[in-house]
């Protein structure tokens, strides 16, 4: 025999209860009887609920929801039972609804509705459902026994909670099924005293039910069909990549369902678990799926964990104080206060110091919790032994369950190291000796966070989704998410990382999507949004999306983002930018940046700040941590001087060369910013505080080889002109070079602490004699690289090299993320 349970979602409508009448007659096919369970219709119950309720209170708007009820009911049977039998059912139908409304009329005459006439309010819709159910199935010649469970489930008077009768109850059970038709339609959640007063099961009363009659009758196994399929390793609302479990232990579901999990309730199992009875969590819109089978064993899902699980909305209690500590009593006496009040302590932490006991409650006894404690400690709170109870609002537990978590090694260091990557703080902890559940309170603000980025690390191991916040959308912007559309697929392939825009800004708009921005519309998207650009508000939204390995890409050249660093970086959010002002500014504001980085457990990462995608950053962080010392560095830093001095070799004038260069976008619009060596100083500094010291821009020594009237001029053709009057003086400069077989180039240098960029002659043996074109090049001399530096080259400047730095600065990210 099978015992089947339908819940309010598989039966919230005529067409859902055609799919449930189809599973029904196929079941009844394949086996010799089963017994179904009905909840009441969708969302019926908490109808029932809001109109006694409001009846009570005088409120005539129970009228209303009584018509809203009844036209369900009638809706529904008319739709679903044939003419020549509509007109006899309809009238049982409207009769059952009639008593109910002479009840709620009965409450909004008194004013009052006591649980007792709650329960009786309630049991309404279970006896329309199934009664309706069982009318449909004989309509279509599958013949049923409707049973209504008052007759059958003998409880006692605890109204709104009671309490079964195993022994007569059970009796009930076997008397009544030793005879009568293979297919008994029966009423979920309802049942009665010895009185034959109505009572109700509770919350998960219908899956109880059938736990009960399943353990009774000694079922093959009890199905419980609802809306998803199975038990999933997280609530998919929550978790867009949760999968059905295949199978869980009956201690493993007790586990997830007592935190959070929503698909079966913990009293369900009792009759089942006593019987070894297996349970099945089925899909009413997908039941050729397999489902969840809950039973005494799980098989070996190839994974260390089989759940995560949450409660969405907590209230941290924090009891605390020196008089607690090796004092008897202390935890009995808490407990008791708040068992007095009929509070249930969701979670407790206790550290082995007995200085402090946290409890998690829910939000809404958190007051009453507070004053109960603080009454039965006032004595030790006078004295100073114990502290004022403190409540923290706005928490939320994660649970992570799994029977292989016992005696494995690593699972709660992996689970404090992922939410310590996404910047999770969490600020209570709880395992049982079992070790069958490790539990968390952290901010509600991070559940879903937490709850991803658990799931991942632990469910897709080798899979990674990187959220990407772009800010400067030009050049190397637009070239970055052109690369991106264009290796996204092989990324996946290749690396399983997928990198989802979410975020898009320029100087004029921004636009941000969740659920992340088409990359083949990018340009139209950013062009049609409504929203004008504001870093500070961009920045805002990133923080309060609160998505897990988030990261910031800054493309920009100013200074209104970088201004954001030390925010992002508070907030748990990486960065990778190729702008580098933040790193250029005094030295305390860069060692903060680098402090917020380790605090945070965050990535700070911006090599292209230096020579665009050429490995200068990491190798000066790689000689450093590798215990060796930079002594002397030696650079070309700048792609536009570099190319502008490979370029004049004396055929064309030297301001034609420069003006050739700005015409092909080498330097910026006014190649001044170039030529005053600002840039290159900036880069240098940043060398030297790579390499470790501290340094400030205006230690570094910048010789100009341009005069004061060119530098001064009033604007860029002015510049141009005054340029063109100093060609002989290049080209003086140049031929002496020549003549002493030496080449032009403009040096940045670090020696002793002392620092300088100036235009220097350089001899066929210097390793900066050879270049080609806008290369950079840097040569490191060490401790160990002494007599031939460790020398750098390649390609300096230009949208696509650059964009390959901070493509691989973006990777980088990934793989600290895993």
């Amino acid at each position: 025999m099978k015992v089947l349970k339908f819940g309010g979602t598989s039966v919230g409508s005529a067409e859902r209860i055609e799919k449930v009448l189809d599973i029904i007659q196929s079941k009844a096919a394949s086996e010799k009887r089963i017994a179904v369970i009905f909840s009441a219709f969708g969302k019926v119950t908490d109808l029932l609920i809001e109109m006694g309720r409001s009846a009570s209170i005088g409120d005539e708007s129970y009228k209303q929801i009584f018509n809203d009820l009844e036209k369900i009911h009638i809706e529904t049977a008319d739709k679903l039972i044939s003419i020549r039998k509509r007109s006899q059912i309809l009238t049982r139908v409207k009769l059952l609804l009639k008593d109910l409304e002479e009840v709620i009329y009965g409450v909004y005459l008194v004013k009052e509705l006591t649980a007792k006439t709650l329960d009786y309010i309630m049991s309404f819709g279970e006896r329309l459902s199934a009664y309706i159910i069982s009318e449909c199935l004989a309509d279509r010649n599958l013949i049923n026994e409707f049973v209504d469970t008052r007759d059958i489930i003998k409880t006692n008077d605890m109204f709104g909670q009671s309490v079964v009768d195993f022994e007569q109850t059970n009796l009930n059970i076997r008397q009544r099924f030793n005879f009568g038709q293979n297919i008994f339609i029966v009423t979920g959640f309802i049942a009665s005293t010895p009185k034959n007063e109505t009572t109700t099961l509770g919350r998960g009363g219908s899956d109880y039910s059938a736990s009960i009659f399943g353990a009774v009758l000694d079922a093959d196994e009890i199905e419980i069909w609802t809306d998803v399929d199975g038990v999933m390793t997280a609530d998919p609302r929550k978790v867009k990549t949760a999968f059905p479990i295949p199978q869980l232990t009956y201690e493993e579901a007790m586990e997830l369902s007592h935190f959070g999990a929503k698909v079966i309730h913990p009293p369900t199992m009792q009759p089942a678990l006593d019987k070894n009875i297996p349970l099945r969590i089925k899909n009413t819109f997908n039941p050729g799926f397999s489902g969840t089978v809950i039973g005494s064993d799980s098989t070996q899902n190839g994974f260390n964990i089989q759940g995560i699980s949450s409660i969405d909305s907590v209230a941290l209690l924090q009891i605390q104080g020196s008089g607690m500590i090796g004092i008897s009593g202390i935890a009995q006496r808490i407990f008791s206060a708040l068992a007095r009040e009929k509070i249930n302590i969701i979670m407790i932490s206790q550290a082995s110091s007995e200085h402090s006991i946290c409890l998690a409650i829910l939000p809404d006894f958190a007051r009453q919790a507070k004053t109960a404690l603080e009454d039965e400690l006032k004595y030790e709170m006078h004295y100073g032994h114990v502290n004022e109870v403190v409540i923290e609002y706005e928490m939320a537990i994660i649970a992570v369950v799994g029977k292989r978590m016992r005696h494995t090694k690593g699972i709660a260091g992996m689970v404090f190291q992922t939410l310590a990557r996404n910047s999770v703080n969490i600020s209570a902890i709880a395992q049982g000796s079992s070790e069958l559940n490790i539990s968390m309170v952290v901010a509600r603000v991070d559940e879903e966070k937490a709850l991803n980025a658990v799931h991942t690390a632990f469910f897709m191991p080798e899979s990674k989704t990187l959220h990407l916040f772009l800010v400067g959308a030009g050049l190397v912007g637009g070239t970055f998410l052109q690369q991106l559309k264009n290796q996204a697929a092989q990324l996946l392939d290749t690396t399983s990382v997928q990198i989802q825009l979410v975020g898009l800004a320029n100087s004029r708009n921004m636009v941000l999507e969740p659920k992340g921005i088409d990359l083949s519309q990018w340009e139209q998207n950013l062009q049609s949004s409504d929203t004008q650009s504001d870093v500070q508000k961009f920045i805002e939204q990133i923080k309060s999306l609160n998505l897990p390995n988030s990261i910031l890409v800054d493309c920009t050249a100013g200074e209104a983002v970088p201004h954001y660093y030390a925010d992002v970086l508070a907030s748990g959010i990486s960065i990778v930018t190729a702008n580098k002002i933040a790193n250029t500014q005094s030295q305390d504001k860069y060692d903060e940046l680098k402090r917020l980085e380790r605090k945070n457990k965050v990535k700070f990462l911006y090599e292209t700040n230096v020579g665009a995608s050429l490995p200068i950053l990491s190798t000066i962080k790689n000689i450093v941590s590798g215990n060796d010392a930079i002594t002397k560095m030696e650079g070309i830093l700048s792609g536009t001087l570099s190319y502008i001095f490979n370029t004049f070799d004396g055929r064309i004038p030297f301001s034609e060369v420069v003006r050739t260069a700005k015409e092909k976008g080498y330097t910026e619009p006014d190649p001044r910013l170039d030529l005053n060596g600002m840039d290159v100083a900036r880069k240098l500094l940043i060398l030297i505080r790579e390499a470790g010291e501290a340094f400030e821009l205006d230690n570094i020594n910048i010789e100009s080889f341009l005069p004061e009237e060119a530098m001064n001029a009033e604007t860029v053709e002015d510049f141009f002109r005054a340029l063109q009057k100093l060609d002989d003086y290049f080209e003086s400069l140049r031929q002496k070079s020549k003549d002493n077989v030496t080449a032009l180039r403009f040096i940045a240098r670090y020696e002793n602490g002392r620092a300088n960029i100036a235009l220097t002659a350089v001899g066929k043996t210097h390793p900066f004699y050879h270049l080609d074109g806008s290369d950079n090049i840097l040569a490191i001399y060490t401790n160990y690289y002494n007599n031939q530096p460790l020398v750098i080259k390649g390609p300096g400047a230009g949208a696509d090299v650059t964009v390959a730095g901070v493509f691989a600065d973006v990777l980088h990210v990934a793989n600290y993320l895993n």
